[in-house]
């Protein structure tokens, strides 16, 4: 087997400078990493890794890998490697099989070359080592213990599959614990998201009107920044609950149908497919900005809008305009995929070191209890995210208080 499959080692320098930058701003993992270099908890153990791959990314590799995990990398899109991280990555002596703008095929047999060493442990982002591991390649399953998934829409995919009773190893839902969530899904993609919009468009956010598709945790965040930068937001949502809370949040609520002519930039996170539809498309302002915050390029239909223009060209780097058939145009950031990270650098670096301290230190709880584990969605243990959040804090230089014993004996008595 091919130790990488990459675009060009020679850019393996700039890559390195990238790692080592995050590095320095992700206290977090750079105390992981020297515990793991006397400890060596993942000696001999085979992680295959699919996430997007960046200098983050990067950072989390080399940090398993100083535990003694025989590491193997892929990408989780096809937009979101970065070359020179992966470079640095096989220059580092890892296993890579990524590079920048490959196709749908050769995106797949990256991830198929980086389960070809039949790992222990998964970490995905998305769902597709676990779907090619199901679907196309179970062979290569038969040495998995277990695995970790970073995402909401992955989590979806997953809890799917364990209803169907098709799981076939235990994963840690990483996404849903509350140092991931609660600051990766809000604060990441709040901040990233617009970093992306508005270096792509050099255009102003204030006053403008600003549609969110959805109101989960990305979108609060999303919703949050949008109006800080002085712009109108709309929301719109499926679940009265949320829409309750949006609107609560001093947010206007509505159908997209109702949606669609007032906003001049839109932007999805749902984790579902077709939110915004040719239809909606169509009763657009001429030259309306689309750009999808989730996990897939599903939920604008790009095949339906590629279909209905009566011209397509690029109109700046990294946005596609459409010509529909009414005369308007309709800008695409990104070919509808993750616009964060497909184009821009992705969450700030101490962001994702919350969200890779989950990473690594659910795939040492994977390797210490898969033996009893069941076949199930897993959440991650209260107990890491208590430490994770206190090594957090302790970074900041915070302390916080403690409970006394007759606060603890209070809490827990249920006579006053």
């Amino acid at each position: 087997m091919e130790n990488y499959q990459i675009k060009d080692i020679s850019l393996a320098p700039s890559g390195h400078q990238k790692i080592k930058w995050v590095k320095n701003n992700m206290p977090l993992l750079a105390g992981l990493e020297e515990e793991f270099l006397k400890t060596k908890p993942f000696e001999g153990v085979k992680i295959s890794l699919s996430v997007h791959l960046e200098a983050k990314t990067a950072y989390l590799c080399q940090v398993l890998a100083a535990g003694g995990a025989q590491m193997s990398v892929t990408g989780s899109n096809t937009l979101s490697t970065q070359d020179d991280v992966a470079a640095a990555l096989a220059d580092s002596g890892l296993r890579v099989y990524a590079y920048h703008g490959a196709t749908d095929e050769e995106y797949e047999r990256h991830i198929e070359m980086c389960l070809e060493q039949k790992p222990n442990i998964i970490i995905d982002d998305g769902g597709d080592l676990v779907g090619l591991l199901h679907n196309q390649r179970p062979d290569l399953a038969e040495e998995v213990w277990g695995g970790c998934e970073e995402t909401t829409t992955g989590v979806i995919r997953l809890a799917a599959m364990e209803k169907e009773g098709v799981l076939k190893f235990p994963m840690v839902a990483v996404n849903d614990a509350q140092c991931k969530h609660l600051f990766d899904n809000r604060y990441g993609t709040g901040q990233s998201v617009w970093d992306s919009i508005m270096r792509n468009t050099n255009l102003i956010v204030a006053g403008k009107t600003v549609v969110v598709v959805g109101y989960g945790w990305c979108s609060r965040g999303i919703a949050m920044r949008a109006s800080a930068l002085g712009a109108k937001v709309i929301v719109t949502e499926i679940d009265p609950v949320k829409a309750i809370e949006a609107r609560m949040d001093s947010f206007d609520v509505m159908k997209m149908e109702q949606a669609a002519p007032l906003g001049d930039i839109f932007v999805t996170a749902t984790g579902c497919k077709h939110t915004i539809t040719v239809d909606h498309m169509m009763n657009m302002k001429d030259r309306a900005i689309l750009a999808n915050a989730g996990h897939f390029n599903v939920e604008i239909d790009m095949a339906g809008l590629e279909e209905a223009a009566a011209e397509a060209k690029e109109t700046r780097k990294n946005i596609m305009g459409y010509r529909l058939s009414n005369g308007k145009w309709i800008n695409v950031i990104a070919e509808g995929k993750l616009v964060n990270i497909a184009a821009a650098d992705g969450h700030p670096a101490e962001i994702m070191d919350l969200s890779f301290a989950v990473q690594a230190l659910s795939a040492m709880y994977i390797k210490e209890n898969y033996q009893k584990l069941e076949k199930k969605v897993i959440d991650v243990s209260a107990e890491i995210d208590d430490k994770i959040a206190r090594r957090k804090l302790a970074s900041w230089g915070i302390e916080i208080d403690a409970l006394t014993p007759q606060q603890e004996q209070y809490l827990n008595s249920w006579q006053v």
